[in-house]
């Protein structure tokens, strides 16, 4: 039961992962930038639905609200910031990118207040569900599996089945041929950052029901979602939901599971520090492990 109980928790958080790093690679695969500013359109997100659903008391309204004001958000800085730096160099846009997170943080915090906010679950999707085998599991960790399932299904129509998707596969492959067929490389680009930031801020939304919504959550988030399109291989959706999932059944499994093993042997508290200490390194190892193995990562093309 615990085992089951953990699993469902890894596929959860993993879900998470891929919503939060779907967006990030496809930004980094089409568009070739490393945007550290990613997490703070989560963080806003997170902000604009438990403000619209404090504000209406509904949360499919606070939902729409945070993939609207991310997307916006994202348009914004793409146009106004982003749009300079793709013939610069990466370290000019990890300076720039890191300077929108200092941007996003303090106007966040002047626009919402310095304290916490907090989502109440929609009645629909509170209490628990129970499972073959007797397993009762929050029934919303379940939707946000379904939401996450989802997404990937419609990022996969899109990129494979539609000439948006051919375009973003062929801006990909060769922007200069792209824009030398007619293609507005520009508007293309500032629908795939978007994309990325509604994404982000889905995710930001799904999870400020579980956790505080707070002026820096999105830099934690941040760090795992590149651990995770490491994992895949960049500008991969496919690599990105398996090394996500790979990542949130390695992290929840690993901690659960760790201490428990390690008892065997020793005293309870030597056990339970030393196991969650390696548990939460299991992703770093996870992802070296990968890179000696395939340094393009599970499915990304070969440089």
């Amino acid at each position: 039961m615990l085992l089951a109980e953990q699993a469902l928790n890894g596929l959860q958080y993993g879900m998470m992962l891929f919503l939060m790093a779907a967006g990030l690679t496809l930004v980094f695969g089409v568009m070739g930038l490393i945007n550290l500013a990613h997490g703070s359109l989560y963080m806003l997100g997170a902000f604009a639905c438990a403000w619209v659903a404090a504000a209406t008391g509904s949360f499919a309204l606070g939902l729409a609200a945070s993939l609207a004001a991310a997307a916006a958000a994202g348009v914004l800085v793409e146009v106004a910031v982003i749009r300079r730096l793709y013939a610069r160099d990466h370290l000019e846009q990890v300076l720039a990118t890191f300077a929108l997170i200092l941007v996003f943080s303090e106007g966040t915090r002047w626009v919402f207040g310095s304290f916490p906010l907090y989502l109440t679950l929609p009645a629909a999707l509170s209490g628990a569900v129970t499972l073959p085998g007797g397993l009762q599991y929050p029934l919303f960790r379940l939707a946000i599996i379904g939401v996450g399932a989802a997404v990937a299904v419609g990022l996969w129509l899109l990129i494979a089945r539609t000439r948006l998707g051919i375009r973003i596969r062929a801006g990909e492959a060769d922007r200069e041929m792209v824009a030398a067929l007619g293609v507005d490389i520009a508007r293309l680009y500032t629908l795939v950052f978007a994309l990325g930031a509604a994404l982000a801020g889905l995710a930001g939304a799904l999870v400020g029901t579980i956790q505080s919504v707070q002026v820096g959550m999105g830099e934690p988030v941040l760090i795992l979602a590149f651990v995770v399109i490491v994992i895949g291989g960049i500008g991969s959706i496919k690599g990105a939901l398996v090394a996500a999932l790979l990542v949130g059944l390695t992290d929840a499994l690993g901690k659960a599971l760790l201490p428990a093993l390690f008892a065997r042997f020793m005293e309870v508290s030597a056990a339970n520090g030393i196991g969650a200490a390696l548990g939460s390194m299991l992703i770093y190892i996870l992802m070296a492990g990968v890179l000696i193995w395939r340094p393009q990562g599970l499915y990304g093309a070969r440089g």
